[in-house]
């Protein structure tokens, strides 16, 4: 079952004194984000929620975006949904990522082997996002789909995104997740050491009822090149259906082999 987290970025947030960081830009690009998979319509004051924004900010924001065609706003609901334009542009852009189309039969043949679901995912801000996704024959499967996003620190999809960055991206990337919360770094911060002790004993990473709970799943990254940044690979299931021993005896030698298949794919 799909997370989902209110990771908008904050406008209060140091990393945003930059004088090349366009505000308006980033803003509204927050509220094109606050819609979340399964959602057609949101008001103005929950996209304010969300965001972290003032709801007259979020006002003038909405109406460019519609006068744009990225949203559309619904009279007989009083809300918006987004726009056929930024639909158009999606389609564009995961039309794009061929990675999608390489790694579909051998995403497939693991689902089948796997019994379980199988994604390919990419960095989302502080989250996971789906781009593609291959299901086993259970009759038990995970509520995802592909747009759906997930925990970057709980999921076994996100802890080996942050395996697979280099140590100088990963500093940023925890700073970002420092700045999220401060109060609970301290504790993330613990929860990601032992994931990296793990994905180095084990050879990937895992989430064993960590994101949720009755859920296993093993993840690992990869860099597919073409200038694209790391992207992930996951197998998981609820426990009754795929084990964490099944998964790490017989799914990780499989997950081990697809992802060296995609590893450099698009070239330099």
């Amino acid at each position: 079952m799909a997370e989902h987290l209110t990771d908008a970025a904050d406008p209060d947030d140091p990393s945003r004194e930059d004088r090349h960081f366009v505000t308006a830009l980033a803003r509204g690009l927050d509220v094109l984000s606050a819609f979340r998979p399964g959602e057609t319509w949101l008001a103005n004051h929950e996209i304010a929620e969300r965001c972290r924004l003032p709801r007259s900010t979020v006002t003038r924001l909405t109406y460019t975006l519609t006068k744009l065609g990225y949203l559309h706003f619904v009279e007989d609901v009083g809300k918006y949904r987004l726009g056929s334009r930024l639909m158009a542009l999606g389609t564009v852009a995961l039309g794009g990522l061929s990675v999608r189309q390489i790694a579909r039969p051998a995403m497939r043949d693991l689902a089948n082997l796997s019994n379980a679901s199988v994604g390919l995912g990419v960095r989302d801000n502080l989250s996971m996002r789906y781009v593609e996704i291959a299901r086993g024959p259970a009759a038990i499967a995970l509520n995802i789909d592909v747009g759906s996003r997930l925990s970057m620190t709980r999921s076994s999809m996100g802890r080996a995104f942050i395996a697979a960055l280099t140590p100088a991206e990963r500093e940023r990337l925890c700073h970002e997740l420092k700045m999220l919360d401060p109060l609970a770094w301290p504790k993330t911060e613990a929860a990601l050491a032992r994931a990296l002790e793990d994905h180095e004993r084990l050879g990937c990473s895992s989430s064993f009822g960590d994101w949720q709970e009755n859920v296993s799943a093993i993840a690992l990254g990869f860099r597919p090149g073409g200038g694209l940044p790391p992207m992930v690979i996951n197998c998981g299931a609820p426990t009754v259906i795929a084990s964490p021993e099944f998964l790490l005896n017989e799914v990780r030698p499989r997950l081990r082999e697809v992802v060296a298949g995609l590893d450099g794919v698009m070239g330099a």
